[in-house]
Order: C-alpha cells, then sequence, then structure tokens
C-alpha cells in the first residue's frame, strides 16, 4: 500500500514538473546553465525571482522562442514567437529574415544581446497598446532606451507557430502576438520586482 502511495507521488511530481508536449517540442536546446545564471543574477540584483522571459534569436523565426521560464518549477511554462530586427542600415542584408543580426548603434535597427531589466509600462501604437520599455543591462544593449526599444505586441506576429513559414521583421523590438502580450502583461501587473528579459543567440 505504501509503494502504491509512494509511486503515485513520484508520477504526480514528474508530470507536474515538466513542460506540457507543445511547450517541449518548441524547446531545442538545453537551457539548463543560463537558467541557473539568470536566477543567480535576478537574486543578487533584486529581481523577480519567480520568473524571467528568455529570447533566443538563434531559432527560425517562425518558431516559439521566447520563454517565460519559471524559476520554482524548473520549467518553461509558455513559450511563443518574437521578432528580430531587421538590421538594415546601413547594409540591406538578403537573408536578414532567416538570420538575426546584432548591433547596439541607433538607428541599426537590429536586434542587440544581452539582458534588460523590464521597465515601465506604456502606451504604444501598435498591437494592444501597451509597451513595456526594456533598459539595457550591459555594453551590448545600453542603448536600448536611446533607440526605443521596447516589448509591444504586433498583429502581424502570428499566435502559433508558422514554420517554415517566418515572422515579420521589427526594427529592433522583440514584438510579440496581441495574445500572448495580454499574457505577458497580466503576468507582468502582478510582479512588484523587475523582470528580466534576456536575449541569447
Amino acid at each position: 500500500m505504501k509503494l502504491t502511495v509512494l509511486l503515485g507521488i513520484l508520477a504526480f511530481v514528474c508530470c507536474n514538473s515538466a513542460e506540457t508536449p507543445e511547450i517541449k517540442k518548441s524547446i531545442s536546446k538545453d537551457y539548463a546553465s543560463t537558467n541557473s545564471e539568470a536566477f543567480d543574477y535576478c537574486k543578487k540584483n533584486g529581481f523577480n525571482e519567480d520568473f524571467y522571459f528568455l529570447v533566443d534569436l538563434s531559432i527560425h523565426s517562425g518558431k516559439n522562442r521566447f520563454f517565460v521560464y519559471d524559476f520554482e518549477k524548473s520549467k518553461v511554462i509558455e513559450s511563443n514567437l518574437v521578432t528580430h530586427g531587421t538590421c538594415d542600415k546601413p547594409i540591406a542584408y538578403k537573408d536578414m529574415w532567416e538570420k538575426a543580426r546584432f548591433s547596439n548603434t541607433d538607428g541599426s535597427h537590429c536586434s542587440a544581446l544581452g539582458k534588460y531589466k523590464v521597465g515601465a509600462r506604456d502606451k504604444s501604437g501598435w498591437g494592444i497598446k501597451i509597451k513595456y520599455w526594456l533598459h539595457g543591462l550591459e555594453k551590448t544593449n545600453d542603448n536600448a532606451q536611446k533607440r526605443v526599444i521596447v516589448l509591444h505586441s504586433w498583429e502581424a506576429v502570428a499566435d502559433k507557430e508558422i514554420y517554415p513559414d517566418y515572422s515579420p521583421l521589427s526594427w529592433g523590438c522583440p514584438a510579440v502576438s496581441d495574445n500572448f502580450m495580454e499574457k505577458l502583461d497580466a503576468r507582468l501587473q502582478k510582479v512588484k520586482k523587475p523582470v528580466l528579459l534576456w536575449i541569447v543567440e
């Protein structure tokens, strides 16, 4: 009897610690070390320790690459599509749909790698009309505010994976679907500490 109960508990724990089949399918890498570093950073710098946002721009833009990682549950709890920058100035790249390039230069229209603090909630002219200012925390992205790099939604971004098709290109902002932005907005409004958003490749 005790053995049966123990096995039942283990099965429950295992099932509830793993990502859903849909999310698990969209995760193509092992982010264990990244998640660990993110938690240490949040703890050391007074950031929210419940979750953080991981954006992996090495993944095809038609696949989910914006991940909400729950530190306590040690799993990705939400994922969706996100845009990368056109990076079209001063050079127009023919493969800009396929490959994200990075720059911190104002006017480059590129994405910028590194850790960001998700800042103040504000009005937007895009999507659900809400944006969050992003504050670059590293030399690779410390021009984010000057460049008006913000987290916002855009009607042109699909709500489900569209691979092998591509997501539209932005001017450097990580833009998500309207539906996903509503979820992010609801989550961000509940926390008291700043949230970490980390763009990697």
